[in-house]
């Protein structure tokens, strides 16, 4: 099929998540035919550097030589089928080996992606306090500019008003923690004050560890987190840790909640825990799941159909020997030094408010010249997106804030011109 050809159909038919139609119905978008490392295609011949891992999922970059090899394999024994009350290797095995990188969480439940893991915690805290003796903790706190899935339960958690504002008469009580431009400091006191005051009433605290993506990569330090914890302990209140972007090295350590030396009670799980095809899980500690133990009245009755589908558990196991056998981690830690020094750059310029990069995330807040920075529904970032475009790179920005989360596999060549492109396009934005 011609380029053309699918413009066409693409802009008569399919509606693009994230994306103001009108507008781009209005644009020449990328047409991908093929990728593979860190770049991806169009079908014109143009070749783009993947800026955001596609959407902070391809940690090992495209097309993962090992992943296709599993992928066939797999397909060959067991496609799939239902895992209610039924076992299969792929993902007994999973469970075991995933459980084996989080000490202090004894159980796995498996569904569909990172949305789904978080509406299985959001359900199993409050059916955990409904069936042991505490049905009056329903209530749910999280932090302003939160991000934890595009599903209701999810979405209630949620603190991005865009997002949430056209649902807002459907979603449940969540309490959001204010965050200031300077820091967290605010919402941490928040926390501090409600939990001593209301704990009787709330099930669970739900966080983004250390790095909170759609709010605009923003960072907070780990003796917040870890203080966190003990204030959930203490108050007898679930700690959920959204995993689902923070995972798998994107921070540093593989966990990034484990890293900051805090064990949650759920963790939720997705984006790069196949890498290819679509699964979540949530992994659930000892006393969680010792909750949900006794007659079929106290059963999880929840799950989705292809949860635990053999093709992604093989998928998520090949993940993780990848990681061990490449030393991916490692080398991502080497290579976020050049990410930190990029960006450190780019903070001298009158335009840019801030900048911040924990592990291979890093982000810079522009300041649009009519005024103050324009938050998600900004231009300025778009405007980058264009000149970015032009030079080779896929930067999906967040409205005026400008991030790159490249796979944690990029080789030094194509980071230094990731890089290269990345401040270029900025400062041409800026100086305009």
């Amino acid at each position: 099929m011609k380029r053309a050809e699918v413009i066409a159909l693409d802009k008569a038919h399919v509606w693009h998540p994230y994306t103001a139609m009108d507008g781009y119905r209005a644009e020449d978008p990328i047409v991908v035919a093929r990728a593979s490392g860190c770049r991806f295609e169009d079908v014109d011949g143009t070749s783009y550097l993947d800026g955001n891992s596609s959407w902070w999922l391809m940690t090992l970059g495209h097309g993962h030589p090992r992943l296709k090899e599993v992928l066939r394999d797999q397909a060959e024994t067991l496609l799939h089928v239902s895992l209610a009350g039924i076992a299969h290797e792929p993902s007994a095995a999973l469970a075991g080996e995933l459980l084996a990188t989080f000490p202090g969480m004894s159980h796995v439940f498996y569904t569909d992606n990172g949305s789904g893991s978080v509406e299985v915690a959001v359900k199993m805290a409050a059916q955990y306090w409904h069936q042991n003796g505490h049905p009056e903790k329903t209530r749910f706190l999280a932090l302003d500019g939160a991000f934890h899935g595009d599903t209701l339960g999810a979405a209630s958690l949620g603190g991005v008003d865009v997002f949430r504002r056209p649902f807002a008469n459907l979603l449940f009580d969540c309490v959001h923690a204010p965050i200031e431009n300077d820091g967290y400091a605010k919402a941490f006191d928040f926390f501090r004050e409600t939990l001593a005051r209301d704990h009787a009433k709330i099930a669970a605290v739900v966080v983004e560890p250390l790095l909170q993506g759609a709010a605009g990569m923003r960072v907070y330090g780990a003796d917040l987190l870890r203080e966190l914890r003990a204030l959930c302990t203490r108050y007898d209140v679930l700690l959920v840790c959204d995993e689902v972007f923070t995972g798998y090295g994107r921070t540093g350590p593989f966990w990034a909640s484990l890293g900051a030396g805090v064990t949650p009670d759920l963790v939720c799980v997705g984006k790069a825990f196949t890498q290819l095809l679509p699964m979540g899980a949530t992994l659930v500690a000892p006393h969680v799941e010792a909750g949900f133990r006794g007659g079929k009245d106290r059963a999880f009755y929840y799950g989705h159909t292809f949860c635990g589908h053999p093709l992604g558990a093989a998928l998520a196991r090949e993940v993780l020997r990848i990681y061990r056998d490449e030393k991916v981690l490692e080398h991502a830690t080497r290579q976020g030094a050049s990410l930190d020094a990029a960006f450190t750059r780019l903070a001298d310029h009158p335009r840019v408010l801030r900048t911040r990069r924990i592990g291979m995330a890093a982000a810079a807040d522009l300041a649009p010249s009519s005024g103050a920075n324009g938050g998600y529904l900004g231009g300025v970032g778009w405007r980058v997106y264009q000149e970015a475009r032009k030079r080779g790179a896929y930067i999906r920005p967040l409205g005026d804030t400008v991030y790159l989360t490249p796979p944690l596999v990029i080789g030094d060549r194509d980071l230094a011109d990731l890089l290269a492109i990345f401040e270029e396009s900025v400062r041409v934005v800026l100086e305009d």
